[in-house]
C-alpha cells in the first residue's frame, strides 16, 4: 500500500462555501497551504453526472465533503460517483464527510411495509468504497450501527455551549434549554449539562402524521429566557408552535440553537414571522439567501471543527476530544472566550 502523505480534500455541489472554508482552517491550523483537489462535477442534457478529477491521487488520503441535502438524491448520488472515481484512481483511503447526513429520518420501521432508507444509504456509501465517514448530530444515534466501517460523529452542542455563553453572558442564571419533544431529551440535557442549566420538554401529541394537536410543557419555565435545542428544522412549524406554547407558559423569551437548517417550504417565513427572539443554525447545509437576510437568523461555522477533526483522522489522533468546549475555544481562534 502507497504512503499516506498529505490529507486532501475534494467537494461535491452541495456545500462548497463550506469545503473552502474547511480546506482554509485546515490550512490554518497545519501551518501548510490545502486546497480542493481540482475537479469537476457536471450534469449531462439528460441529468446524470459526470465527474472528473485533474489531479493525480494515487495513494493519498481522501475526503470527500459533501453533505446530502436538498436535492438529497442529486447530492448523494455525486457522492458516490466522486467515490467511484478516487477508487478508481487508486486512492489509498476515502472518507465521506456528510456534514448533513439524508435519509437519517428514515432509521426504523414506523410503519408496516416502508423502508429504513438509511440503513439503504449506508450499504450504498460502504459499496462505493468508502472506507470512513465523518458527520454531525444524526438524527439517530444507532445509524452508526448501520456501517461496518467507522463513523465519527461529531456534535453541534460544544459549538453551541460556547456560543451561548457569549451571547447571554450575564443571564445564564435565568436559562432554560428546552426539547421539543421527548426523542431529543438526551441531546438538550448534554447542552443542559454543559451549561449548568436546567431542563425542560414540550412535549406533543399527534393525531395524525404532520399536525401537532396538543402541546403540553413538562417543567417550570416562568420568567425563564427558553433555548430550544433540536437536531435539524424543516418547516419550522412544529418549532414555531413550541415557541408559542413556551411564552404562554410565562417564558420571558425563547431562543433556538438547531444543529441543521433544511429550512424547506414556508421555514424561514414562519421563523421571521414567529415569537422567537433568535434562530441559530450551523452551516452544514448551504444556507440560502432568503436564511442569510432573515433579520432572527444566526449561522454558526462548522469548518474549524471538521476541519480539525479531518486532521485527527489523517493523523490518527483523538476526534473525541473535539466534544469538549475548552478544546473548541481555541480552535475557533478567539471566536469565543475560554472558559
Amino acid at each position: 500500500m502507497p504512503n499516506i502523505q498529505e490529507p486532501k480534500l475534494i467537494s461535491g455541489n452541495a456545500n462548497l462555501p463550506l469545503a473552502n472554508a474547511i480546506a482554509r482552517r485546515m490550512s490554518m491550523h497545519r501551518g501548510v497551504h490545502t486546497g480542493l483537489v481540482d475537479a469537476r462535477v457536471e450534469r449531462f442534457n439528460d441529468g446524470e453526472i459526470f465527474v472528473e478529477v485533474f489531479e493525480n491521487v494515487r495513494g493519498e488520503d481522501m475526503f470527500i465533503i459533501q453533505p446530502t441535502s436538498n436535492p438529497a438524491n442529486d447530492n448523494l448520488m455525486e457522492l458516490l460517483i466522486m467515490c467511484d472515481a478516487l477508487r478508481r484512481s487508486s486512492a489509498a483511503r476515502i472518507t465521506a464527510v456528510i456534514p448533513y447526513f439524508g435519509y437519517a429520518r428514515q432509521d426504523r420501521r414506523s410503519k408496516a411495509r416502508t423502508p429504513i432508507s438509511a440503513k439503504l444509504v449506508a450499504n450504498m456509501l460502504v459499496g462505493a468504497g468508502i472506507e470512513r465517514v465523518l458527520t454531525m448530530d444524526l438524527h439517530a444515534a444507532q445509524i452508526q450501527g448501520f456501517f461496518d466501517i467507522p463513523v465519527d460523529n461529531l456534535y453541534a452542542s460544544p459549538i453551541f455551549a460556547l456560543d451561548i455563553r457569549t451571547q447571554f453572558a450575564g443571564k445564564l442564571d435565568d436559562l432554560m434549554i428546552v426539547s421539543p419533544d421527548v426523542g431529543g431529551v438526551a441531546r438538550a440535557r448534554d447542552l443542559a449539562k454543559r451549561l449548568s442549566a436546567p431542563l425542560s420538554i414540550v412535549d406533543k401529541r399527534r393525531e395524525k402524521a404532520g399536525e401537532v394537536a396538543e402541546m403540553t410543557v413538562i417543567g417550570d419555565v416562568t420568567d425563564k429566557t427558553c433555548v430550544i435545542v433540536d437536531d435539524m428544522v424543516d418547516t419550522a412549524g412544529t418549532l414555531c408552535k413550541a415557541a408559542e406554547v413556551l411564552i404562554e407558559n410565562g417564558a420571558k423569551e425563547v431562543h433556538s440553537y438547531i444543529s441543521h437548517g433544511v429550512m424547506s417550504g414556508p421555514a424561514v417565513e414562519r421563523v421571521t414571522k414567529s415569537v422567537m427572539k433568535s434562530l441559530v443554525i450551523t452551516d452544514s447545509i448551504q444556507p440560502t439567501d432568503p436564511i442569510k437576510a432573515a433579520s432572527n437568523i444566526r449561522i454558526v461555522p462548522t469548518a474549524p471543527v471538521f476541519a480539525q477533526a479531518i486532521l485527527n483522522i489523517w493523523n490518527g489522533t483523538s476526534v473525541s476530544s473535539l466534544f469538549e468546549a475548552d478544546t473548541l475555544s481555541p480552535i475557533y481562534d478567539g471566536m469565543y472566550a475560554a472558559e
